[in-house]
């Protein structure tokens, strides 16, 4: 899936610190060389966030603060959510061909954001990317979920239960994009590493 040279070449050593980093279709030499700005603003947010015990234990509802602080950054860099209007005309008749919003858009760079969802919103995400890609309303697609090294840490913290194994993560991803659930869109995945976890507040 991933080549390991763009990764070494393309990411900065901290981000690796931090991320399970993998990509589909040289998405990031596409994302880096064409888009800098927009893989400048996916660098800095994700350089910047930390994954904070109070977040872990804080009780469930309908998006996290962790999702929320993620999505945040963008917002904070010009990047909007984004629905797509989309209709396929056949001779005079017009079929509606809905897609999905997305989390944060700019420039043709769509980001997903899936930090403890049920897995099968990453179809949903991955068909989406498909659609728009062919439809050429995005160029890019970028999924943040978890990398499963953090499931040690919600374990100890005695949340084990509330990222249960049907839930978004990296194990759950990857194979669903390595069987090209993506179509022809590149896309690059970013798993938040047991590395950003801090203690404090």
């Amino acid at each position: 899936m991933a080549t390991n040279r763009n990764i070494e070449a393309l990411i900065p050593r901290h981000l690796r610190d931090l991320y399970e980093i993998h990509e589909w279709r040289n998405a990031l030499p596409v994302l880096v060389t064409t888009f800098p700005q927009e893989w400048s603003d996916i660098s800095t947010v994700l350089t910047e966030f930390r994954l904070h015990k109070s977040s872990i234990l804080e009780p469930g509802k309908n998006k996290s603060s962790i999702a929320g602080r993620l999505d945040q950054g963008f917002y904070d860099r010009e990047w909007t959510a984004k629905s797509f209007d989309t209709k396929i005309v056949v001779d005079e008749n017009t079929f509606e061909s809905p897609t999905h919003s997305v989390d944060c858009f700019k420039n043709g760079v769509a980001i997903e954001v899936e930090w403890n969802n049920k897995d099968p919103f990453f179809d949903r995400d991955l068909n989406n990317f498909r659609l728009l890609f062919d439809l050429r309303a995005i160029s890019v697609g970028v999924i943040i979920t978890r990398s499963d090294d953090l499931q040690a840490i919600f374990n100890k913290l005695g949340k084990g239960s509330s990222y249960g194994n049907s839930t978004t993560h990296m194990s759950k991803l990857l194979p669903r994009v390595e069987g090209g659930g993506g179509g022809g869109c590149p896309i690059v995945v970013f798993g938040i590493g047991s590395s950003s976890y801090v203690e404090t507040a």
